[in-house]
């Protein structure tokens, strides 16, 4: 038996309702799930790689040194920020779907509720705005988000 639930509550029912079945595996979202039934390799087995700087033109997003930059100079983003600006600055121009948004960025599967999605991207786009010619955040109505380019600017730089 699998029981997959973000409730503490629901997994402590289900714990005390199935107890005497056999085996029940519980699991907080899907990439737990995951991550018990597809173990990644040890440690041991590669040396251990930092995130590459992922670079959309003149934006420069640093995961490994907790830093974005628009022509040399540091914008001052959260960690949500910088993660969310990484995917999407990542492949410039694509559509990423709230799913997508929410397993890569949050590590859990999408319910259904983008209130925390929309509120990050909200503070995103107000500091990217602030900066003349960095690139935006748009909206694909019903989808999810890609980032734009100015035009006349290349998506990825050297």
């Amino acid at each position: 038996m699998v029981c997959v639930s973000a409730d503490v509550s629901v997994r402590e029912r289900v714990v005390r309702r199935l107890d005497d079945l056999g085996p029940v595996v519980i699991c907080a979202d899907l990439a737990e799930l995951r991550a018990m039934l597809f173990p990644t390799p040890s440690a041991s087995a590669a040396p251990p790689t930092g995130p590459t700087p992922v670079r959309c033109g003149d934006l420069v997003v640093d995961p490994a040194g907790h830093l974005v930059t628009w022509r040399g100079e540091p914008l001052a983003l959260t960690r949500l920020e910088r993660e969310l600006l990484s995917r999407l600055a990542g492949d410039p121009g694509a559509v990423w779907s709230y799913e997508r948004i929410f397993g890569s960025v949050w590590g859990g599967a999408w319910l259904g509720d983008a209130a925390i999605l929309h509120s990050a991207v909200k503070r995103l786009r107000r500091k990217l705005r602030a900066v003349p010619g960095c690139p935006q955040v748009q909206t694909v109505r019903g989808v999810g988000y890609r980032l734009g380019v100015p035009p006349g600017r290349p998506a990825v730089g050297p």
